[in-house]
């Protein structure tokens, strides 16, 4: 529900609320600005439905308001952005058969993605801490979007047998070189000013300047963003740009592998390393994933990912034992199926996305 309060700026202690007292996104207009507060600092504000709603009721009410000039979105407690969707609830309802909830909860965050992107306003995200997955979801189909030192983007869905969503299929093939390729299957994490030069945020401002930028915003001019803004330093994924691009520019993950391992450094044994972990399956969606974003619209990448919901998340196992490895027992021992890239069948891969 959206509140009219008195402008004024969000207090330390409003930031530090429990997730019990409070609404879990506080939407609110001050100034010039609607203000957007993720509100679940206890799960990193990690998306659940009531929030996701909370960000259409916005996009709703402030789209066609005068009066609403630009949107300031942030999170709560100090240590994160947005940690992602909930996916520990998503495997439950999986494990429980509600494929009509998993349905619902991705068609109505997806049409939140698309909401942003279709604003037409700026949706200025203050990304300040860990911000995965979802997170990614609600800043970079925005801009501006405002990074500091202390943020950390990363889409690990790999890991827990997932793929690159919430629209970043159309995302991620339009970055520099390969480096989304890079990005959606090892999971690599950036900090603030390599997420600039990676393409996932426009702007680098320093912790430090983030209060009095937040501010200025409320007077309803999102040109501010470039008196705060400072050069972002060098990325730290610089010295490997060029075996980023060699390497995961192959077109199927046995590729990778062998490119990787051809390339005979520390750098390049991590990679596969990380690679091997991951879910086999899971690796080879993610990269035809890319693939066909790279010459798709947002909303037909959004529909795919949809789509391919229906199949990953309700029917193969490695999504279940991924959420469990990582999340529920955390032993980090998953048992994928098959447990190897070689064994993956790709007509099993395509099967996935017919549905």
């Amino acid at each position: 529900m959206l509140r009219r309060r008195r402008c004024r700026g969000t207090t330390s202690k409003e930031r530090r609320v429990s997730d019990t007292t409070e609404p879990t996104i506080l939407a609110r207009r001050e100034g010039a600005a609607g203000t957007l507060l993720m509100n679940r600092p206890k799960t990193l504000n990690a998306l659940d439905l009531e929030m996701i709603r909370g960000f259409q009721a916005a996009i709703d009410a402030w789209k066609g308001d005068a009066a609403v000039r630009l949107v300031v979105l942030e999170g709560a407690g100090g240590k994160a952005f947005c940690a992602g969707g909930d996916v520990r609830r998503i495997r439950q309802l999986a494990i429980d058969g509600d494929s009509a909830a998993i349905e619902a909860f991705f068609a109505e965050e997806y049409a939140v993605n698309r909401g942003i992107a279709t604003f037409g306003k700026p949706w200025v995200s203050l990304i300040d801490g860990v911000c995965m997955g979802g997170g990614i979801g609600v800043s970079v189909h925005g801009k501006p979007i405002v990074v500091s030192e202390s943020a950390l983007l990363a889409m690990p869905e790999t890991a827990i047998a997932l793929f690159p969503d919430v629209g970043t299929s159309y995302i991620l093939p339009r970055l520099p070189g390969a480096v989304g390729t890079w990005l959606a299957l090892t999971g690599a994490r950036l900090r603030g000013a390599d997420a600039v030069h990676a393409g996932l945020a426009t702007h680098y401002v320093p912790k430090a300047k983030l209060p009095a930028l937040r501010e200025a915003l409320l007077g309803g001019d999102a040109a501010v963003v470039e008196r705060f803004a400072e050069a972002a330093p060098a990325p730290g994924f610089a010295p490997h740009r060029a075996a980023i691009d060699r390497c995961f520019g192959r077109d199927s993950i046995p590729a990778i592998l062998a490119t990787l391992e051809a390339e005979d450094t520390d750098w390049a044994r991590e990679q596969v390393a990380i690679l091997r972990r991951m879910s086999p399956t899971s690796l080879c969606v993610s990269l035809e994933l890319i693939r066909r974003g790279a010459g798709a619209s947002l909303d037909e990448c959004l529909e795919m990912e949809l789509a391919l919901t229906r199949s990953v998340v309700n029917r193969h196992p490695d999504f279940r034992e991924g959420v469990r490895s990582v999340l529920v027992d955390k032993d980090g021992k998953p048992s994928w199926s098959p447990a190897r890239v070689e064994a993956v069948d790709p007509a099993a891969i395509r099967a996935l996305f017919a549905g």
